[in-house]
Formats: C-alpha cells, sequence, structure tokens
C-alpha cells in the first residue's frame, strides 16, 4: 500500500473521530491502462469532495457521485468502470457495471463502503437498568458508557454523544443542568412525564435556554407497554436505534463554523462516447464545448476535439 493510501486512512481516521460521514473508495483490480492502481483509496464526502486518488479524469467524477449514493443509503457498491461491452456479461452478480469510454482504455472495479461513526451512548444512573442499556447498545458495535454524580463531567460528554439520564431521583436536577450545557447530539431523560415536566420547568428556571430544554426527551423509550425496570433498557435502546436510522444523530458542524452545503450537480451525457459526465450546479464541467449555442459535455479531451472537428455524426441520434 503505497504512502497516499495511508494519508487517506489518517484522514479518515481524522473525520471519524470528528463524528463525520463520508464512503472509502477501494481499486480491487484494474486493466492497463488505467491509471488507478490496484489498492489505491480515496474517500468521499458528503459534499463530493474526493481526498486521495483513485483514477483519473474519467473515473473521479463517476467515483463521487456512486459514493455520494452510498453514503445515502448506508449500502457498499462494487462498480465496473470500463470500456468493453463483453465485460457486462462476464460480472459477477451484484457487481454495478459503468461505462468509462476514455482513451486509455482501461478499466478498474472499484469497492465503494459507507463509513459510519460508532455512536457513542453514555447512561448517566446508578441502577441495574443502567449497566443493561450500556451494555445492550455494546452488542450493536456502538460505545457503550455509565457514569453518575458526583464524578460525572462535562468532559465526558462531546458534541456526538447521546446521553440518557435515569438517575432517577437521585441527583435528576445536578445531572440534566450538566448534561443540558454540553449540548449533546441527544439528550433522553428516564422519568415519568409528570416528573420530566417538572425538572424542565426547573431548569427554565435556572436559565437554561429553553431550545435545549426542547430537545430533552422525555420520558424517552418506545412504549413498549407494561415492562420491568430492566425491560426500560429495551424500550429506550430501541428509540435509540429508530431515531439512528432516522438520521436523527448526524454531525452537527463546529459551533461558529459555516455549514457546508452539498455540491449541486446534475449529470451530462458525453456525445461521443455515452459515457455520464458531472456537472457543477455553474454549468462547468472539466471538458466543455459550446456549439450552436448549446453547452456539450465530454468525460475526456478525445472525445471532446472529436466532436468539435465534426459535431454532425454525433448529433444525428439526438435530432432523429
Amino acid at each position: 500500500m503505497g504512502d497516499d493510501s495511508w494519508e487517506v486512512l489518517e484522514r479518515a481516521r481524522e473525520l471519524a473521530d470528528r463524528g463525520e460521514e463520508f464512503a472509502l473508495a477501494t481499486v480491487v483490480w484494474r486493466q492497463a491502462p488505467s491509471s488507478g492502481q490496484t489498492g489505491a483509496r480515496a474517500l468521499v464526502t458528503p459534499d463530493g469532495r474526493l481526498h486521495g486518488f483513485i483514477g483519473g479524469a474519467c473515473a473521479e467524477p463517476v467515483v463521487i457521485r456512486e459514493a455520494q449514493r452510498v453514503i445515502r443509503s448506508h449500502e457498499s457498491r462494487l462498480l465496473f468502470l470500463g470500456t468493453t461491452e463483453e465485460a457486462m456479461t462476464a460480472l459477477p452478480e451484484g457487481m454495478v457495471y459503468l461505462p468509462m469510454s476514455c482513451q486509455s482504455e482501461g478499466a478498474l472495479q472499484v469497492f465503494i463502503e459507507p463509513v459510519v461513526p460508532v455512536i457513542d451512548l453514555l447512561v448517566v444512573g446508578r441502577s441495574p437498568m443502567v449497566q443493561l442499556l450500556a451494555d445492550l447498545a455494546t452488542t450493536l458495535g456502538w460505545q457503550g458508557r455509565t457514569a453518575d454524580l458526583p464524578e460525572l463531567t462535562a468532559d465526558d460528554i462531546s458534541e456526538r454523544t447521546l446521553v440518557v439520564i435515569a438517575t432517577q431521583g437521585h441527583g435528576d436536577e445536578e445531572a440534566l443542568e450538566l448534561v443540558a450545557s454540553t449540548r449533546p447530539a441527544f439528550i433522553g431523560l428516564v422519568a415519568s412525564r409528570k416528573r420530566g415536566v417538572a425538572l424542565l420547568e426547573y431548569l427554565a428556571e435556572r436559565g437554561v435556554p429553553q431550545e435545549v430544554l426542547d430537545t430533552v426527551r422525555t420520558p424517552v423509550g418506545l412504549d413498549l407497554g407494561h415492562t420491568s425496570h430492566r425491560e426500560i433498557a429495551v424500550a429506550v435502546l430501541a428509540e435509540l436505534v429508530q431515531l439512528r436510522a432516522a438520521g436523527a444523530f448526524t454531525a452537527r458542524p463546529e459551533a461558529g463554523a459555516e455549514p457546508v452545503a452539498a455540491a449541486a450537480t446534475s449529470d451530462a451525457v458525453d456525445p461521443v462516447c455515452g459515457m455520464t459526465v458531472v456537472v457543477d450546479a455553474s454549468g462547468w464541467s472539466a471538458h466543455a464545448h459550446e456549439h450552436d449555442g448549446t453547452t456539450y459535455h465530454f468525460c475526456c479531451v478525445g472525445c471532446r476535439d472529436r466532436f468539435a472537428a465534426d459535431p454532425t455524426p454525433y448529433l444525428a441520434g439526438r435530432e432523429a
């Protein structure tokens, strides 16, 4: 594995530590003379930024587009980027064929996988349900932790942490006020509805901003009917899983940082080779040519120059 791949993995670690989603693309096979090398890696962020090198101008926009789809679906994809129709008939089940009609006539197989940060769950309290909830979360691959007053501090909580407060009468006010001050990704309170309302009213009188109090889910947990104390852990975890699946725990930008908007793009078809070309929101692509007031987009310089020399044969099918 080359130095560039190690740098990509280091970058991936940084993003994961910050709780950011991304996709990791790896070249698992190449056909010369493709510029992508077996084992080469790149990561793609949700807004379409690419770090690393996965291939040349033909492969890169396709990989970025497919990686963004992987991030949205949370499902891995194995791509075949090539030029030969024969390859389509020999592809194993599950592999996606995408034409890459570049002058090099190389080919790549690229595996793209979503990277979803591990969920950090902190359960506050000391009852048997507290430890059970943390243990159940760990079996799902989450980071399940427990803490209790007076040892609990703001340093135990980050903006990615999901906090479930289950102190149940043992320092409820202090625990909820401390947790609310850290503004974690989620705050859930194990309490009766009446008790929860009383706690929120108390914190409002203490000056806790209402927009923070509005994020506290109380009582936390799906309504599973009459449940035992330990079974409350199952109800709480079920709701957290439901919220995670709905995308409720996506990372928030750091305080004061400008949010990064997803790159707006569209697809155009190269009239020479039929390859899909990514066009940005301004209508720009790497290889464009204007003819009779219409801008056409191409996968490479070769296709663009062939079109510019004589557009007629390439436009005949469009005008038919």
